[in-house]
């Protein structure tokens, strides 16, 4: 073989294809994803491979009742080292809390793949349970992640003074919280912050229209990337890309790749984890940081919080 010349086998090519598709890709990890859902029923073998073609490495399912949380316990059997779980009781479904469901969430979360506890909290904005229901349920959850020492994923919407009165009683033995959906003022939000919190970021920036809300968190740096997370929500919070309230330069970001993903495979009626990409491109521009920069660094902070493996 000549001097400064190399051979390059088919599967030297391929390999080198396959690397260059790495960097083609953002690292991520969807925090908050309802594969539990009947609407991945059919298909879920396709909707994980569109995952991870997209770059999701990790997806966290979550558990808003005892069925799901089971139901996503399963699924990390089905998918070890992709899908991670966590088991709680929404606050709408409180009123379905019955004597010995706490042992039943012990169990599962005592599983390595079950990394959380949650969704659980305090939801005022419906009437589908009442707030002292929601407030006993609520405090048997963080009591289990304070006793076993997992993150909490928490909602709270429209009972911040409650839900503050609840969490403060365990700040001294709390484990990380990570507070999914928020929608509250900036004042509200600076209180979770002050008390350490993680927030998630979804699709739901697209019908941010408050003068306070999410979008005015990152772009004033009061949200810094170091206390986000990002998630698709699926099968809901779809990036709405022509929402009118969008500013034109966040459109204006969107890579030709994450397009793909998010035209193709995605819609109102079942967002896919595959939108993901779409979603921290978004970010990026409001908080003025390159994408590939935001990608690592909430898959990072996923790992760290979730003690997610690599």
């Amino acid at each position: 073989m000549a001097a400064g010349t190399t051979d390059i086998s088919p599967n030297d090519v391929l390999s080198a294809e396959n690397l260059q598709k790495c960097f083609d890709n953002y690292l991520l990890v969807d925090v908050g994803a309802g594969l539990t859902n009947k609407k991945f029923s059919k298909d879920l073998d396709s909707v994980i491979q569109r995952a991870k073609d997209a770059g999701l490495t990790k997806i966290l399912v979550t558990g808003s009742s005892l069925r799901t949380s089971k139901e996503a316990l399963r699924l990390t059997r089905i998918y070890p080292g992709t899908i991670y779980s966590s088991t709680g009781v929404h606050p709408h479904d409180a009123k379905s809390w019955e004597t010995g469901y706490l042992a039943d969430l012990r169990e599962i979360a005592m599983n390595p793949e079950c990394v959380a506890i949650g969704e659980c909290g305090l939801d005022y904005s419906k009437d589908f349970s009442s707030p002292e229901v929601q407030r006993e349920v609520f405090e048997k959850q963080i009591q289990l992640a304070c006793d076993l020492k997992k993150p909490l994923i928490l909602r709270e919407r429209g009972a911040h003074a409650d839900f503050l009165s609840v969490i403060d009683k365990y700040m001294s033995n709390l484990p990380v919280c990570v507070l999914r959906g928020f929608s509250g003022s900036q004042k509200e939000a600076e209180s979770f912050l002050n008390r350490g919190f993680y927030f998630t970021l979804s699709g739901s920036l697209c019908k941010d229209k408050s003068d306070d809300g999410m979008r005015r968190l990152l772009e004033q740096d009061i949200l810094t990337m170091d206390k986000i997370l990002v998630e698709t929500d699926s099968p809901f919070m779809f990036p709405n890309i022509r929402a009118s309230k969008l500013p034109p330069a966040v459109k204006e970001s969107l890579t030709e790749r994450s397009l793909l993903f998010l035209n193709r495979y995605c819609t109102f009626q079942r967002n896919e984890p595959c939108s993901l990409p779409a979603i921290v491109e978004m970010i990026s521009v409001l908080i003025k940081k390159k994408p590939e920069e935001v990608a690592f660094a909430t898959a990072f902070s996923a790992l760290k919080v979730f003690g997610l493996s690599q």
